[in-house]
């Protein structure tokens, strides 16, 4: 029996997490500027890596009597960051299910999610030092979805233009997806931005 109770390092937990984002987004970027099955996989492999993660980070959270921040915050921001790499193997596995090829509206909003992810997961690796740099990274963060909205939005208008009712459902999707993975980054940026305010 332990005289003291083990020491979890929850902020490293969910750096860890981030960073497996972070690696989701490129690995996203990176198929839909070649759609490939490898390199679907490859995003299907980061995908069960920050599932793991998770699963260690909430495993860890139900053995815990204290926590350095409220235990909701880190649930809710465990949870938002796994989401984004979840979007990111939903659209990999449909764009390759339904033979979707990449466009330009695809690249710009991969390449907007991939920069989402950088700047989240500087902020959390800020969060332990109560870095206020980790405020930068969050602004940044939000901006970044307020744009991947707008490329949404522009892609939807453009795609509605085509006849082909098939290939505005399919398209559609993948669309939704990436938009859903924008949401779930400023979901986690308010997440750490309340984490913020409570810990300085």
């Amino acid at each position: 029996m332990r005289l003291f109770p083990k020491k979890r390092d929850f902020f490293k937990m969910l750096a860890d997490q981030a960073v497996k984002s972070e690696e989701g987004m490129a690995a996203l970027k990176d198929f839909i500027e070649q759609v490939t099955e490898e390199k679907g996989n490859r995003v299907k492999e980061i995908e069960k890596e920050a599932d793991e993660a998770r699963r260690i980070l909430v495993e860890e959270l139900t053995k815990s009597f204290v926590t350095p921040i409220d235990r909701e915050d880190i649930f809710a921001l465990s949870r938002a960051i796994d989401d984004m790499v979840d979007y990111a193997k939903s659209t990999v596995n449909e764009m390759l299910l339904f033979k979707v090829k990449t466009n330009e509206h695809l690249k710009k909003m991969a390449q907007a999610l991939c920069e989402s992810a950088q700047h989240l997961c500087l902020a959390v690796q800020e969060l332990k030092r109560k870095h206020k740099s980790c405020l930068q990274h969050l602004i940044r963060a939000k901006k970044v979805e307020n744009y991947v909205e707008h490329l949404y939005h522009e892609a939807l208008a453009e795609l509605f233009q085509s006849k082909d009712f098939i290939y505005i459902l399919k398209l559609r999707e993948i669309y939704r997806h990436l938009s859903n993975a924008a949401d779930r980054g400023d979901e986690a940026a308010d997440i750490i931005g309340d984490i913020v305010v409570k810990i300085t």
